[in-house]
């Protein structure tokens, strides 16, 4: 039986990090606001890997804080190891990656929602979401116990909760990740609502016992010297740097782990025709490394703390399905794990998700007003683009409520921008990862600059507190005062550096030069120059770094620059709502057909779709020319 229960402005299905940012964010922004998990011990939880950041998802948690988000503060406060990645190649692909200390990551985050202010968090299944029958304007949320809470606007962040199968080898049973409930009843009822649904698969590796490690065999992996943090608070904190805690291990598989995984292959249910989901492409189990690289004669495998309380360690690298028997027999073939404990045995979940071409850009459903989708439930993977969509969403939420223009970020402008509008534009076959090539801007899209793109965009919406967006605006000058000192300074010639010149293997100098101009050369930077640049100001490493990449690649940018003007010209011109593209003389029918179904909010979405042709814009172009050409010869009769 149900009763009628509170009335909340927002409403959010899910408490994992699309969950978490979206509550956060519409709290924050003023909204009543209510957020249901089926279990209050899994909030924030990290059901897969111990970590946070990775390529281009170092560069998402910058996003998200820079918006006003909470994950990187989080990562910050309870991180046990700090890397920079992919150091040895460009700026434009740095990434910084965290292990965290997982179950104090989770805490963190509960108290956060536990003590902000108009967020209440609430224990509870959602079975089932629908319009109000007096008032079509307000849905209602209905728990398993029988309230029912209506609401302006609901986001639905189920992760793999949805409708959620377990699978070890010939084992399946309804389950959510971390031996939790599975959402079944949400996912038919959301088929039923006509919610175009599809199922998609991931994994997870066992968590092995410390103890039960030879580590004299393995290789150690020591974070970096200098941290960087995710967050712009922590920089700013006068406790930072930062430490790290712990170390990893790398080890190997070989000969005889393939062939354990090949005898037993048909036992694994991604093989055997059992699992119907579709699993990422840029995260194979271990089975379908062995499958899918053959010629491989061995697999890298990263052995991470999952906690500093806790003897449990992650397998990266080494998820799978197989039987639990056939798992323990593998991972016992690996160098250092021959006598190896499993805690918990590796498991495939399978679940339900949306097909995101039914998403506006702000996340909002474009056949159902007031509904959003975030995270997993978008079809994409990770806790890192979960979080970058969960804040959209919140913030898009609390915006509609209160009657304000939404929040729509550029593709150009950020990489959550980016991955939204691949999601919504493009869909998706298969889990959807960021990745630093997706972007074309990735030159501007850094990671060190996050703060500059969008924490304006934080501060104006009111996520971003004065407190901080003065930190960034000192950061902003101190930098604009640098890049002129550069361009100002000279630097006489020396033997000091042309010492320093000839070690580095490039040209000395007789004359004198502007600092920029040696800052130019590829084998010269601010570190080694700092003997003979005797002018430089006690300035912070991040503004350094910046000041130098912008030097280095000034060509490059402003290359990228003039791209992303170009694409804003066509971004500007946007397409009616109701337009009928079969009456447009010139389009392809399968432009009409890809347009008809997206149904894109601009010229620029419109010319990312596949199927529309360059020639297909330009007749949308014209058509655009007519249109507002007769709009203005009516206004003038």
């Amino acid at each position: 039986m149900e009763y009628q229960a509170d009335r909340y402005e927002v409403a959010v299905i899910g408490a994992g990090h699309a969950g978490i940012e979206a509550g956060l964010a519409a709290a924050r922004l003023g909204c009543r606001t209510v957020m249901f998990t089926i279990n209050m011990d899994a909030v924030g939880n990290l059901p897969c890997n111990p970590s946070i950041g990775g390529t281009a998802k170092g560069h998402l948690v910058r996003e998200v804080d820079a918006l006003g988000g909470e994950m990187g503060r989080a990562a910050d406060d309870t991180f046990l190891q700090s890397r920079m990645l992919n150091r040895g190649k460009g700026p434009a692909v740095h990434s910084l990656r965290a292990q965290i200390d997982r179950r104090k990551y989770s805490a963190r985050i509960k108290h956060t929602l536990e003590t902000q202010e108009k967020l209440d968090l609430k224990q509870a299944e959602i079975i089932s979401i629908r319009k109000k029958q007096d008032n079509a304007s307000l849905w209602q949320v209905v728990t398993r116990l029988g309230a029912v809470y209506d609401c302006c606007c609901v986001i639905l962040a189920t992760g793999t909760y949805l409708s959620g199968k377990i699978y070890v080898g010939d084992v399946s049973y309804e389950g959510g990740p971390d031996g939790m409930f599975a959402a079944s009843s949400l996912g038919k009822c959301l088929r039923e609502l006509g919610i175009p649904c599809r199922r998609f698969k991931t994994g997870t590796p066992a968590r092995i016992h410390r103890q039960s490690i030879d580590f004299s065999q393995l290789e150690v992996q020591e974070g970096d010297e200098q941290i960087v943090p995710f967050s712009y608070d922590t920089l700013e904190n006068p406790a930072f740097p930062l430490e790290n805690k712990v170390v990893c291990h790398v080890t190997w598989t070989n000969a005889e782990t393939k062939n354990i995984i090949l005898k037993n292959l048909h036992r694994s249910p991604l093989y055997s025709g059992k699992i119907d989901g579709i699993g990422p492409r840029y995260c194979p189990s271990i089975e379908d490394k062995i499958v899918r690289f053959s010629e491989k004669e061995r697999h890298q495998l990263f052995i991470e703390p999952c906690g500093l309380d806790t003897e449990e360690m992650y397998l990266q690298g080494a998820s799978s399905s197989l039987p639990e028997d056939v798992q323990i027999a593998l991972y016992r073939t690996i160098p250092g794990l021959e006598h190896v404990k499993i805690m918990r045995t590796a498991y495939a979940i399978e679940y339900d998700c949306v097909d995101p071409l039914a998403l506006r850009p702000t996340l909002e459903f474009k056949e159902y007003p007031g509904l959003y989708g975030a995270g997993q439930f978008n079809g994409s993977s990770g806790y890192e683009e979960a979080a970058a969509q969960g804040i959209v969403a919140g913030i898009n939420a609390a915006l509609r409520v209160q009657g304000k223009q939404p929040l729509i970020l550029e593709r150009s402008g950020s990489y959550i921008g980016t991955l939204i509008d691949d999601l919504v534009t493009k869909g998706v076959a298969d889990p959807y990862r960021m990745m630093t090539s997706r972007s074309e801007y990735r030159l501007i899209l850094r990671q060190d600059n996050a703060d500059e793109r969008l924490m304006p965009i934080g501060h104006a919406i009111g996520l971003v507190d004065d407190k901080k967006y003065r930190a960034f605006l000192h950061r902003l000058e101190l930098k604009k005062q640098e890049c002129k000192r550069a361009k100002d300074t000279p630097i006489p010639p020396s033997e000091t550096l042309n010492k320093i010149l000839v070690s580095r293997e490039t040209t000395p100098i007789s004359n004198p030069v502007r600092l920029v101009e040696l800052l130019k050369r590829p084998e010269l930077n601010y570190e080694v120059l700092t003997p003979v640049d005797v002018t430089r100001p006690d300035l912070p490493a991040v503004i350094l770094e910046q000041v130098e990449v912008e030097i280095k690649y000034e060509g490059y940018i402003k290359r990228q620059q003039a791209m992303i003007e170009e694409a804003r010209r066509l971004e500007e011109k946007k397409l009616p709502e109701g337009i009928s593209y079969e009456g447009i003389t010139g389009l392809r029918l399968e432009a009409i057909e890809k347009l008809t179904k997206i149904r894109p909010e601009n010229v620029g979405q419109a010319s990312r779709i596949s199927g529309v042709s360059p020639a297909d814009i330009s007749v949308l172009l014209i058509w655009l020319t007519k249109q507002q050409a007769s709009s203005k010869n009516e206004g003038m009769v």
